[in-house]
């Protein structure tokens, strides 16, 4: 266990036991973390709403109940963070926009509720990127990558992302519709979990595209995540997608190892157009696990580029359906990335957009029958660690080819995420270190629907063969 001084930085599985044991006060750490998110935040800009007297009133409540032997598990007074798609009840939720800036839900989307059930504490609501796609609205702050303010968050979850790698909470919710849980963990050093399609309810999340989002955990270790999933997963009868099958007690079964698990590797898709760096944290993280017990097997990825460039398409066409209330008849509060791209939604041509989802269902069989005699399949997270961006560039319309926006850069980018919201299937990022200049690495696993279980095992064996510890990035304001 780090010293106290070091809280702001330790894993959910290592304050747990110590809030349990009542050595811990949730009312004192909540304190410790409002202070700690009062200094940095102006700076980085993780969060647009803090949520400070409710949050005090909930750690205060937290440590009456485990005082008086109500302990509700490794969520109990645990300071945690949500993305600002999520409905908090009494308090705005605007999901990016200006356009939604006065709506005060009357009740928490149910990942929220299941957090308070757990007994976590609710410090406030993260940055993210206009309604999650993939631009920042004008007139709002854009957060900050911690390890150089000059490089890509990894949008849309980016606040997240950057609350959880600085210590600004002990884990946080972000959605991924196309890696936007994914890539701010690949890109601030953190875990980024996307589950399956329908494991975690989206009732009352602010949707982007319906069939392909997901709401999932970024932490600061796998235990961490699996902690989380848990505690929010399960059937919503307010969320007709949710899924019946019980879930697991993935904690109860993180440990159990990876002997005989099959890790699917197509070393050839790994590589393609991919940092050097990338490629060699990949076969170290599989010679990692294999020396852990797991069994490499060769496998053949299907092509992916013209599936994945129909994902834009079918995101923002699923996107205007989402923004029908307010766009087009609101259409000047939006910034021009989100309405450049609701514009390219509403007039979506319906055998493009059919012929789209062919492709998706394509690829999704392709895929299936590719890891038909795998476990996982390990993947960089990224073809390349946190690119230099501009911060006005994120606030305008997509520009021409070469950019990040373009179709083209955006299916190179998005190639080890969006397959995986096509198909549903879960996923893990891990980070791995830092690269020559100072920047995150990471790798990415997937796994068959509701297997998340092997997921976990795997992550956790690969942190514990290569002494993982959480990254902590140079922050001058603790200098």
């Amino acid at each position: 266990m780090p010293p106290d001084e070091d809280l702001a930085y330790a894993t959910i599985e290592q304050l747990a036991p110590r809030i349990s044991a009542r050595e811990l006060s949730p009312l004192e750490l909540a304190r410790d973390q409002l202070d700690r998110i009062e200094r940095l935040n102006p700076t980085l800009n993780a969060y647009v709403t803090l949520m400070a007297d409710s949050a005090l009133t909930e750690a205060a409540a937290a440590e009456d109940q485990i005082a008086g032997g109500d302990y509700r598990g490794p969520l109990h007074g645990v300071p945690i963070a949500v993305k600002d798609l999520c409905f908090t009840a009494g308090v705005a939720t605007a999901g990016g926009t200006t356009v939604l800036r006065d709506q005060v839900p009357k009740q928490d989307s149910t990942v929220v509720a299941r957090l308070r059930a757990a007994g976590a504490v609710i410090l406030g609501k993260l940055t993210l990127t206009e309604g999650a796609l993939g631009g920042y609205h004008p007139d709002l702050d854009i957060p900050l990558n911690p390890w150089d303010a000059t490089r890509w968050t990894g949008v849309s979850s980016s606040g997240s992302g950057v609350a959880t790698a600085t210590g600004q909470c002990y884990g946080s919710l972000g959605s991924d519709t196309g890696g936007s849980i994914r890539n701010p963990a690949a890109s601030c050093g953190t875990v980024g979990f996307k589950p399956t399609y329908g494991r975690v309810s989206r009732a009352g999340v602010i949707a982007l595209a319906e069939s392909l989002d997901h709401v999932g955990p970024l932490t600061r270790s796998t235990w961490d995540a699996a902690a989380m999933l848990a505690a929010i997963a399960g059937k919503d009868p307010d969320d007709p997608t949710t899924l019946p099958e019980p879930v697991p007690d993935y904690i109860a079964t993180i440990d159990a190892g990876v002997k005989g698990l099959r890790i699917g590797v197509d070393h050839a898709w790994n590589s393609e157009r991919v940092g050097p760096e990338i490629v060699t944290a990949v076969e170290a993280a599989l010679d990692a696990l294999s020396a852990a017990g797991a069994i490499p097997v060769e496998v053949e990825m299907p092509p992916t580029d013209k599936a994945v460039a129909a994902w834009r398409l079918l995101c923002v066409s699923e996107a205007a359906v989402a923004h029908a209330a307010t766009y087009p008849s609101r259409a000047a509060e939006y910034g021009p990335y989100l309405r450049h791209m609701l514009e390219i939604g509403v007039n979506a041509n319906g055998p493009d957009v059919a012929r789209a989802q062919l492709q998706r269902l394509d690829l999704n069989a392709r895929l299936r029958d590719s890891c038909a005699q795998v476990d996982a399949l390990l993947s960089p997270a990224l073809p390349t660690t946190p690119f230099p961006v501009d911060a006005e560039s994120l606030r305008q319309a997509p520009s021409g080819a070469g950019t990040v926006h373009s179709n083209g850069e955006v299916s190179w980018r998005q190639r080890y995420t969006v397959p995986f919201n096509y198909s549903g299937w879960p996923a893990i990022t891990l980070p791995t270190g830092l690269n020559s200049e100072g920047l995150p690495l990471a790798i990415g696993l997937a796994a068959k629907p509701l297997q998340e279980e092997a997921l976990f095992r795997l992550g956790r064996a690969y942190e514990r063969a290569t002494d993982y510890v959480p990254m902590r990035p140079p922050l001058a304001a603790e200098a």
